[in-house]
């Protein structure tokens, strides 16, 4: 699934995700970056639809279909969980000690609604510390659904703006 952030005319959109304010957008996503710094990852899945998809695409490329080029992490929400699961295990030896992280999150802007949901982009800074400290900067894309029970994740993409990952060569938290 790729999504296309696009833009739609706010006279034909009556759904709900119309209504939603940008300041609602940026607390969701603070919310869900603090999660993830403090490695909440059960808490984080709950933020996700039952159809949930995560991805990181290749850095050299962003915007390719993942079912036809290589991507870093094309996930589904059975594999999201697992990859949540297996990280917050001590045997996740790529991640043992834990890694902190801090995620900054910036410029977020609701780039398109339909029915319930929304299109969201927003700049991302992760600091990760571990041996050494690594910093990974990019863009996030989201489909956001307006659920009875708040805002959760459909579509989640991280574009890494490094042409490669070195030196760190890897991903092992969850970007």
């Amino acid at each position: 699934m790729g999504a296309t952030l696009g833009s739609v005319d706010p006279a034909l959109d009556n759904g709900r995700a119309a209504a939603v304010a940008r300041a609602d957008v940026e607390d969701f996503l603070y919310r869900e970056a603090a999660l993830l710094d403090s490695w909440e990852l059960m808490e984080w899945l709950e933020l996700l639809t039952d159809d949930a998809v995560y991805e990181i695409p290749a850095p050299d490329r962003p915007n390719e279909d993942p079912g036809q080029t290589f991507s870093l992490i094309h996930d589904h929400r059975e594999m999201i969980e697992q990859r949540a699961i297996r990280l917050t295990k001590l045997q996740a030896y790529a991640e043992q000690p834990r890694s902190r992280t801090r995620r900054f999150i910036s410029n977020v802007r609701i780039d398109s609604t339909a029915g319930d949901e929304l299109m969201v982009a927003a700049n991302f800074m992760v600091s990760r510390i571990r041996r050494e400290h690594v910093t990974y900067v990019g863009r996030y894309e989201y489909v956001l659904v307006v659920t009875d029970a708040g805002l959760r994740i459909k579509y989640r993409k991280a574009i890494v703006d490094h042409f490669a990952l070195n030196p760190h060569g890897k991903i092992s938290i969850l970007l």
